[in-house]
């Protein structure tokens, strides 16, 4: 650490997210796993994920959200890179 300087980690935690968009609109979904600051940058990543992008729906991106709330969150105790770690989707 530079001297006299004060030198902050922004906390990261590891999302769990279970997603599922619901029977009839679709049968897409997965299970996702994703270090963010917070719930609002995990939301992020996941809609600039080219390859599990159901977001164009409105509906699905506040599913999303709703399930981003609710997942299991692990605090981590060493600095990593925000990103989507493993996604899972169908």
């Amino acid at each position: 650490m530079p001297t006299g300087g004060i030198m902050t980690e922004q906390q990261k935690y590891l999302y769990i997210i279970d997603f599922w968009v619901p029977f009839p609109r679709s049968e897409y979904g997965g299970l996702l796993n994703v270090i963010a600051s917070n719930d609002q940058e995990c939301f992020d990543l996941l809609s600039a994920d080219k390859y599990c992008n159901y977001w164009p729906d409105p509906r699905n991106s506040e599913l999303m959200m709703k399930n981003i709330i609710q997942a299991q969150k692990f605090k981590l105790t060493d600095d990593y890179e925000s990103g989507i770690i493993e996604a899972f989707c169908t």
